[in-house]
C-alpha cells in the first residue's frame, strides 16, 4: 500500500493530523490555562495533556507499523478495537470536565473553524483515490459529502469573526456537519473486509498502514470531539 503512495499523499497525512492534534491540544492547553488554577497545577495539567497527544500519535503509529491492524481476518478485528477507542477518547474529551473547561473558554469561532481541517482532508482521501489507495466511495466522487463540511465550517467561522450570527444557524450547521461525518463512518465501517458492502474490490483497508491510521485515529476523533463539545455548547446556552 505505501509503495504505491504518492510522496505528496504521504507527507499530507502526516502533516495534516499533526497539525490538527496540535489545534486541540492548545485549545485544551488554552482552556485549562484560562480556567484560574494555581500556575502549578495548571501547567502540570497542560503538559500531561500535551504529552497524551503525542502518547497517541505515537501508539497508534507503531501499532499501524506492526501490521496488526491488518488482521481483519481475525474475530473480531482489531481494526475495530481501534475504531472503538476513537469513539470512546471523543467522548470521553467532549464529555469530561475537560470538555467542560474547553466549551466554557473556546468561542465559537474556534471551535467551528476547526472544523476546516476536513477541506484539505477530503482533497488528500479523492487523492488517495486517485492514485488507487482508496475505494471510490470514501471519496467525494463517490458517497462522501465531507468536503461541504469542510468549507463551510471556513465560510462560517469568518462569518462568527466578523458578525453575530444567530445561535439557530450554528446548531443547524452542527447537525449537517454531524450527519455528513455519520455518513463517511458508516460507508468507511461498511467497506472493510468483513462487510464488504461495496464489493471485494472496493475494500477500505488502506487506514491500517502507516500513517493513513491518523485519519481515524486523529481526524475523525478530532471532527467527532468538535461536533460534541459544539452540542454542549449549545445545550449551555
Amino acid at each position: 500500500m505505501l509503495q504505491n503512495a504518492s510522496i505528496l499523499l504521504l507527507y499530507g497525512f502526516i502533516v495534516l493530523p499533526i497539525l490538527v492534534a496540535v489545534a486541540l491540544s492548545a485549545i485544551i492547553w488554552r482552556a485549562v490555562g484560562a480556567e484560574g488554577y494555581p500556575r502549578r497545577q495548571a501547567n502540570k495539567l497542560q503538559i500531561r495533556f500535551a504529552l497524551g497527544a503525542v502518547a497517541w500519535l505515537a501508539i497508534t503509529l507503531w501499532v499501524s507499523a506492526s501490521g496488526v491492524l491488518r488482521h481483519f481476518e481475525r474475530q473480531p478485528p482489531p481494526m475495530l478495537f481501534l475504531v472503538a477507542a476513537v469513539f470512546a477518547l471523543a467522548g470521553w474529551l467532549a464529555c469530561s470536565w475537560i470538555g467542560d473547561l474547553v466549551v466554557r473558554h473556546t468561542s465559537w469561532v474556534v471551535l467551528v473553524g476547526l472544523q476546516g481541517f476536513r477541506l484539505p482532508l477530503e482533497l488528500l482521501m479523492h487523492r488517495a483515490y486517485v492514485e488507487g489507495i482508496m475505494p471510490v466511495q470514501m471519496s467525494y466522487s463517490g458517497r462522501s459529502f465531507d468536503i461541504v463540511t469542510g468549507a463551510s465550517a471556513i465560510v462560517l467561522a469568518l462569518a462568527l469573526a466578523r458578525f453575530p450570527v444567530p445561535r439557530w444557524v450554528i446548531a443547524v450547521w452542527n447537525v449537517l456537519g454531524t450527519v455528513l461525518l455519520v455518513n463517511i463512518l458508516v460507508i468507511a465501517i461498511a467497506s472493510m473486509p468483513m462487510f464488504h458492502w461495496f464489493g471485494m474490490d472496493r475494500l477500505n483497508v488502506w487506514v491500517a498502514d502507516p500513517p493513513f491510521v491518523w485519519l481515524p485515529a486523529v481526524l475523525v476523533l478530532t471532527a467527532l470531539a468538535g461536533h460534541l463539545l459544539m452540542f454542549r455548547k449549545l445545550r449551555r446556552g
